[in-house]
């Protein structure tokens, strides 16, 4: 299992899409390989560096980086070669076959909803991909909030949108941000380790 077994039932169940559905991490880190390389970045956009940014939408990686490295990459520019790649690298996601399973299930009888830093046409295209095109009414993306993850918004308004009051929520993340999000907003959370770490 890549998480802890729930404890108890909850009114609404909701689930971050990269790296907590579909097992797309290492397809990401490729793609901002790719991107940060095509404009010129000179630092090692190593595999820790990447996942401590996980759950941020990708503007605000490129700011951040910017930031820290002391540079003036564009983030409209990155963001959008990086989007290129990943989407011409998509077909190659994997689900998580788990959380996959569990989602099926509980959707069956709870509400569920996708709440994912990423963009709205990505975050679909791959639930499609790894057979959840039909199971999540509710998705919430980067677009739809003023502030992504660590911020709650993007989890409180996937329990309003579900109708399910945030403390009877639970959120499945992979990631720091993510679950700092879901403590703000209330929310119980389980925390989805890698595939290939048990």
């Amino acid at each position: 299992m890549t998480f802890e077994p729930l404890t108890r039932e909850y009114s609404g169940y909701i689930f971050d899409c990269d790296g907590t559905l579909a097992d797309s991490m290492v397809v990401h880190h490729r793609a901002w390989l790719l991107a940060l390389a095509e404009h010129g970045a000179s630092f090692d956009f190593h595999w820790d560096l990447f996942t401590s940014r996980a759950g941020m939408t990708l503007p605000n990686t490129v700011r951040e980086l910017n930031s820290q490295f002391g540079l003036t990459l564009d983030p409209l520019g990155v963001t959008s070669s990086q989007r290129r790649e990943y989407e011409r690298l998509l077909p190659t996601v994997q689900p998580i076959p788990d959380v996959v399973q569990l989602a099926r299930r509980v959707a069956e009888t709870r509400p569920v909803a996708v709440a994912s830093g990423g963009e709205g046409q990505i975050v679909r295209r791959t639930l499609e991909l790894i057979g959840l095109g039909q199971t999540f009414a509710v998705v919430v993306a980067a677009e739809d909030v003023t502030h992504g993850k660590p911020a709650p918004d993007m989890f409180l308004l996937a329990a309003a949108r579900m109708g399910v009051p945030p403390a009877e929520c639970v959120v499945f993340e992979d990631s720091v941000l993510g679950l700092e999000a879901a403590k703000r907003a209330g929310m119980a959370s389980v925390l989805v380790r890698p595939p290939n770490v048990r």
